[in-house]
């Protein structure tokens, strides 16, 4: 069965960009929800002893099996999502930002597409970054949809649902995406 995942950092530690109020809600009922969920729906199934990706993959695309989907991508969202922030998050250095500028012309750039593509996601879901064939790229999904469903292993990703951001800015989203890309921004470092 699978446990709610220890958050890296403490609830208040993401002020003034994602309030202890959010994260208590968003941390300590969505996503446990999400897993406690999930947890019901494969027990005494062929999923009940499978890793969370490899469920992902298997129950991708079949309409029988779309809760299971959906409770499975959103515990693996969130688990990466808890990751893909940090209290001393920002740009990203090195590697990984020579990449980016080589491949936008500016960080600037590519922070403005990342954020219309996170903006523009109609509804529920979650903006991603993620690298294919030596190139950065951004992508977006809806509602409980993952790339690792489709083979795609993500940097970063931002979550665009409500409840990640509505307590603190209301229908502000343009403003929780830029401060969140700004401010608390985890990336990883590329060799």
């Amino acid at each position: 069965m699978f446990e709610v995942k220890e958050l890296p950092y403490e609830m208040s530690a993401l002020e003034p960009y994602v309030s202890e109020r959010t994260l208590s809600f968003h941390y300590g009922k969505h996503y446990p929800n999400y897993v406690n969920t999930l947890n019901k729906l494969i027990e005494g199934t062929e999923y009940a002893d499978m890793p969370l990706e490899e469920i992902i993959r298997a129950t991708y695309g079949k309409a029988d099996k779309q809760a299971i989907f959906n409770n499975a991508g959103q515990v693996w969202n969130h688990e990466f999502l808890w990751d893909s922030m940090s209290p001393f998050g920002g740009a990203p250095e090195d590697a990984l930002l020579d990449k980016i500028t080589k491949q936008y012309g500016s960080y600037d750039e590519f922070k403005k597409q990342l954020k219309d593509a996170a903006v523009g996601q109609f509804g529920s879901g979650w903006a991603w970054v993620y690298e294919e064939d030596d190139a950065i790229k951004i992508m977006t999904t809806a509602n409980g949809d993952t790339p690792i469903a489709r083979g795609i292993n993500p940097l970063l990703n931002i979550d665009v649902w409500e409840h990640a951001y509505y307590l603190d800015y209301q229908n502000r989203r343009a403003e929780h995406v830029e401060n969140f890309i700004e401010h608390l921004a985890n990336w990883p470092q590329l060799a």
